[in-house]
């Protein structure tokens, strides 16, 4: 697989312009950053037909720590949601495994959601999706870090965006009385089925809460990529970017779905 030259344009007056006696254009960098996503080589790994691989490397570097994805995603979700109509939203969060390169690096260097859990050292990916092509939000915590405050900070970020009256599809991990109030303040519907050790269980609306498979799916293609699957970055902003990459990668792919 590879971004083709249709596909590049879409967010090529995004990325940095590049200044100098550059030899690497943007795309060929992207395709660089897909190999490696891909096949969670080390960067080392690179054939030799995308370049150099430590000029690959330091400018991945250099976008991550300025979130240069973070802001072709903006746009890119931005641009979905005026172009769909979303009546709701998926809450979800799927567990990352970290490889032990991904693990040692010292605190000052920058964020680090790593955290050990009985599964080991891990990560959590925690997304709201407003269909299953369509991520709106997403954050990292440690692996043993509950679901619903992290899940009500993403829900926070919804506040003034217009979607008063969406349904908020959630599992029984955020059915807690402060997630549903939050839904409610921000005048939204949640959708999701309370314990079996409710005294006052509620009704939900069975047939929306089926759509919750939609931010499975996502996470499911997002982990179709080995550098994802598996967390092999130290630092935040670098495996960020790569979950970025991914979201944006599967956007462009979908312009020539069917």
């Amino acid at each position: 697989m590879e971004i083709t030259t249709e596909q590049f344009k879409i967010i090529e007056h995004l990325l940095p312009v590049q200044r100098g006696n550059v030899k690497l254009s943007n795309i060929q960098v992207l395709n660089a950053v897909l190999y490696v996503a891909e096949h969670g080589c080390k960067w080392r790994g690179l054939p030799d037909y995308f370049g150099n691989w430590h000029s690959i490397y330091t400018r991945v570097n250099r976008w991550a720590k300025k979130g240069v994805l973070d802001d072709v995603f903006s746009v890119l979700q931005e641009a979905d949601v005026i172009n769909i109509q979303v009546d709701h939203v998926s809450l979800d969060s799927t567990i990352i495994k970290v490889h032990p390169d991904g693990t040692g690096a010292f605190k000052k260097n920058g964020p680090q959601a790593i955290g050990k859990s009985r599964g080991g050292w891990t990560t959590k990916v925690h997304m709201v999706a407003a269909d299953d092509q369509t991520a709106v939000t997403f954050s990292l915590s440690p692996g043993q870090v509950g679901d619903a405050p992290e899940g009500r900070k993403l829900l926070k970020k919804l506040e003034n965006c217009g979607w008063e009256g969406a349904q908020v599809i959630m599992d029984k991990a955020y059915e807690g009385d402060e997630t549903r109030q939050l839904v409610i303040d921000l005048n939204m519907e949640p959708v999701v089925p309370p314990r079996m050790n409710r005294i006052s269980p509620w009704a939900y609306d069975r047939e929306m809460y089926k759509k919750r498979n939609e931010v499975e799916r996502l996470f499911r293609r997002l982990k179709g990529f080995r550098r994802i699957f598996s967390r092999f970055e130290k630092l935040d902003a670098v495996f960020r970017f790569f979950i970025h990459f991914a979201l944006i990668v599967d956007k462009l792919i979908s312009v020539n779905r069917p």
